[in-house]
């Protein structure tokens, strides 16, 4: 059975619109597309997100998978 909330949105959210309602840029969605982490669908040169894919993306942040830790830049001792 469908649920009724799922209805009424769209299967596919334009990349931009999403963007934009994260808070992220277009070259961030670059860089999440050149790690693998997102996968758009190219309509008429047009970049789509199906909704799917979006909470997939969405659990595996929750879940921490992207996030690194933080290493300091080495500091070259200065010559005695």
């Amino acid at each position: 059975m469908y649920d009724m909330d799922d209805m009424d949105r769209p299967e596919l959210i334009a990349l931009d619109k999403w963007l934009s309602s994260i808070g992220r840029s277009t070259v961030t969605a670059w860089r999440w597309k050149k790690k693998g982490w997102l996968d758009p669908v190219n309509i008429s040169g047009r970049l789509y997100l199906r909704r799917s894919d979006i909470n997939a993306f969405n659990e595996r942040a929750q879940r921490g998978e992207f996030a690194k830790l933080i290493v300091p830049p080495c500091r070259k001792d200065a010559a005695p």
